[in-house]
């Protein structure tokens, strides 16, 4: 698809709040990148904001949807079982010297839609299998890290689709600044601004160390254990390098680890999910001691019994996360089919691998986490449960009530 011709100086605006926000690169440090060819707009400016920054050196690793869909129309049947380990490994190695990572998402959300559920189901595990020697190393928040969005015309016409394309990519690129708080005079003071609102409300919530959360709402009726000794994140974070860093660009999110034994009573999406170019819709499921124990969808359901059926962790939670029905991005009214965006609509849960840097110790071994309540998985894939309709209380251990949400509100 052609590119729309939008604005270079939001662009490079974008690029610095990406460098010295989201990743808060340091003199010196090397950079890997990985983007699609459709970002290259957005990812020159930034590859020299971090040249600017004094970045080591910057390595981009480029996906194309061209490239991608070969494998469907032209790939062997073992080929949907094998993934770059090599690859992987060589990331894995580089964050643990120290390198940063920035992903730039804005791939076309339903690019694999019309593709064999089962083989985009193997390819995906065969990919989450080969990356944990990186992926561990982002989960353990070992390295100063960022997501950003960059609007590709593939991704604008599905937000937009009775827009002609170039008008669609100019509208999603006015919505995704906006979220990114560029319409700000200064932006980088905004997100200093926005970090320490994000970060009172984890104190508040962390000095409470609630037992449980329970949701009630239409079609939910949900306690939500938390793992014992959790800590409430939200906005910018110190990662282990000592690098103060903000994971995602944009995020109106607090977020913990619940426990993955606790979690009873039912739960219904209140927006769909857009998961490896299909689109799940109307989800609805049953916890019963962490564990989903019935599941049903309105569309996609065989998309979502697959990614449950990943491991034993996928069908048990890693993460939960509250986000006001208010917050900039729900106000837009939009569906992003962008996680990235979508989830900082509204609250949430995920399925799969908990984050090990939500902890009162962040030093913790697999086994600690285990024992406290932290779930391991292959996959951690995040859908929207909280609405405008949804109150949630905060239960102490000896099951006194506190109000955290009310109407979608913090309360």
């Amino acid at each position: 698809m052609t590119q729309a011709a939008i604005d270079p100086a939001k662009l490079d605006q974008m690029a610095e709040v990406i460098v010295r926000v989201g990743l808060n690169l340091q003199s010196g440090q090397d950079l890997i990148i990985t983007a699609s060819t459709d970002a290259l707009p957005l990812l020159r400016p930034v590859v020299a904001a971090a040249y600017r920054a004094g970045a080591g050196v910057v390595t981009p690793i480029l996906s194309d949807d061209a490239v991608t869909l070969a494998l469907y129309e032209h790939g062997h049947d073992a080929s949907f079982d094998k993934a770059p380990n090599w690859l992987y490994e060589a990331m894995g190695k580089a964050f643990g010297e120290n390198v940063a990572r920035l992903a730039i998402k804005g791939d076309n959300p339903m690019l694999l839609a019309s593709q064999d559920p089962a083989k985009v189901a193997r390819q995906g595990k065969a990919n989450s299998i080969a990356s944990k020697p990186a992926s561990a190393r982002i989960t353990n928040f070992d390295i100063n890290w960022n997501v950003t969005a960059y609007p590709s015309p593939a991704w604008a016409a599905q937000v937009f689709p009775d827009l002609p394309v170039d008008e669609a990519q100019l509208r999603l690129a006015e919505a995704v600044f906006a979220a990114s708080r560029l319409n700000f005079p200064d932006p980088v003071a905004e997100w200093a601004r926005h970090n320490a609102e994000l970060r009172a409300r984890t104190e508040w919530l962390n000095a409470r160390s609630f037992h449980a959360l329970r949701y009630r709402g239409p079609g939910t009726d949900l306690t939500l254990g938390l793992a014992d000794g959790h800590a409430w994140k939200g906005g910018s974070s110190k990662a282990r390098n000592g690098v103060t860093c903000n994971p995602n660009v944009p995020t109106e999110e607090v977020f913990t680890t619940p426990h993955a034994h606790r979690v009873d009573g039912t739960v219904r999406a209140t927006k769909p999910l857009a998961y490896q170019g299909s689109l799940i819709e109307g989800i609805e499921v049953r916890f019963e001691a962490g564990r989903i124990v019935e599941a049903k969808a309105s569309a996609g359901e065989a998309v979502f019994r697959e990614l449950i059926a990943t491991d034993e962790g996928a069908a048990r939670l890693g993460e939960v996360a509250l986000v006001p029905h208010s917050s900039p991005i729900s106000q837009t009214g939009l569906l992003f089919y962008n996680t990235l965006f979508d989830e900082n609509a509204a609250s949430h849960i995920a399925l799969g691998q908990c984050y090990s840097d939500c902890f009162d110790d962040s030093n913790l071994s697999a086994d600690e986490l285990a024992r406290r309540g932290g779930n391991s998985s292959l996959i951690h894939v995040d859908w929207m449960i909280g609405s405008a309709e949804i109150d949630i209380d905060g239960l102490s251990s000896d099951g006194t009530a506190t109000p955290v949400m009310r109407g979608g509100e913090w309360a």
